[in-house]
């Protein structure tokens, strides 16, 4: 599995950047909820690549429904 996000103190202090660049991955978040395409996104930051953009967003998606899923398993 290719390593999307790298977390490196000497990198902006230790902010969680996509791998190979500078571009803090709250970034993508950050366009995405000021309701930004994710092609604004990519023009503005070439150093990220579609690929990753998409996959960190199905680790996003993932991680939300399997916390959904305890949610709901704790409270039923």
């Amino acid at each position: 599995m290719e390593k999307l996000i790298n977390v490196d103190k000497e990198i902006l202090g230790g902010t969680p950047v996509f791998m190979g660049t500078r571009v803090p991955v709250k970034n993508l978040f950050d366009y995405l909820e000021e309701g930004e395409p994710i092609s604004e996104f990519l023009e503005d930051f070439p150093t990220v690549k579609k690929k990753q953009v998409n996959a960190v967003l199905q680790i996003a998606h993932q991680l939300l429904m399997s916390l959904t899923r305890i949610s709901h398993e704790n409270f039923a």
